[in-house]
């Protein structure tokens, strides 16, 4: 007996020493990825974004009413933009004074930074450029990575992400201090393993030029798929769904979006209206997180969006779902 328990004792010593090693290691791993410095380009746009030449000298406007026109267009369209197509406030709250992505043990507490001009907002000395590596390639002005899923944004036009920012520093200041991202036993195995994956890291380019301008909100296929860049993060690039690289472990598969079998091939537009409008699949059943998240958003999408999203996702290549 007395052998059988020093048996026992030395074994679970012997876990404990794995175990620490492990979480050391874990740890260390996951702080060197987080602390390490990515390069991307400085690229700038004007905030507002100008008044088309021809529009200026058909209204007979002054540098002064332009200006101030150019200005009134972006706030509206800023506006819309992060009230419908990008879904800013899901992470950042609704009055963008900070929000929360995960709060969970063992995973961490990852929090959306508060992005006005109050206390604690962390967007007072950012730059264009700055908004752009963070916004579109995933990256802090320091050129560390961050926890933010540039992978949707990739398709973002200079003018769209110049109303953004014309949109953002034109809210109210919210006095908020975030904290930090704080990564649990099990947020430093995901990142040390590489389970979860910093967009930073899915971008194959940081060096690579922007689109000026988004394509004419018309229904066509060229302006539905820009609209879905943002649906890449969760569904993947071919938009075949599977596991959501990187997301809450407690996520269900993203569903596959082409026509295929596994996916939208016996859907109609109601059936895609729904989903997208009420998180209801053609069944009635109700659709899980992340996607409900998306329904708030989605109901301040115009018809032509929606059309527009439609004929790209009946357009693209039938595939089986993914990863």
């Amino acid at each position: 007996m007395r052998r059988f328990l020093r048996v026992v004792a030395v074994g679970g010593v012997g876990l404990l020493l794995l175990g620490a090693g492990f979480y050391t290691w874990a740890s260390a791993t996951s702080s060197r990825s987080l602390a390490r410095s990515i390069d991307s380009h400085a690229w700038e746009v004007p905030v507002p974004y100008p008044l088309e030449a021809g529009e200026v000298e058909a209204r007979g406007l002054t540098s002064g009413e332009a200006e101030a026109e150019a200005l009134a267009q972006a706030l509206e369209r800023g506006r819309h933009l992060v009230e419908a197509r990008y879904a800013c406030g899901e992470c950042h709250g609704s009055d963008f004074g900070g929000g929360v992505m995960v709060d969970a043990f063992p995973i961490g507490q990852l929090l959306g930074p508060n992005l006005t001009s109050g206390r604690g907002g962390v967007t007072a000395s950012y730059t264009t450029a700055d908004w752009d590596r963070i916004i579109r390639h995933g990256i802090l002005p320091g050129g560390r990575p961050a926890v933010m899923p540039s992978e949707d944004f990739l398709l973002m036009s200079d003018q769209e992400l110049s109303d953004i920012i014309a949109y953002i520093r034109s809210l109210p200041p919210v006095d908020n201090e975030v904290p930090p991202i704080r990564l649990g036993p099990l947020g430093k195995l995901l990142v040390a393993s590489g389970e979860f994956v910093f967009s930073a890291d899915l971008i194959d380019a940081h060096d690579a030029p922007h689109a000026e301008l988004p394509p004419p909100a018309e229904v066509s296929v060229a302006f539905g798929r820009h609209l879905s860049g943002v649906c890449t993060g969760c569904h993947a690039m071919d938009l075949a769904g599977g596991k959501i690289a990187g997301g809450d472990p407690g996520w269900v598969a993203a569903a596959n979006l082409t026509p295929h079998a596994d996916g939208l091939r016996d859907w109609s537009y109601e059936d895609f209206l729904r989903a997208m409008l009420e998180s209801r699949r053609p069944d009635g059943s109700e659709i899980r997180e992340p996607m409900s998240f998306v329904a708030p958003f989605a109901q301040n999408m115009t018809e032509v969006e929606m059309e527009a999203i439609w004929t790209y996702l009946r357009s693209i290549e039938a595939r089986p779902t993914g990863r």
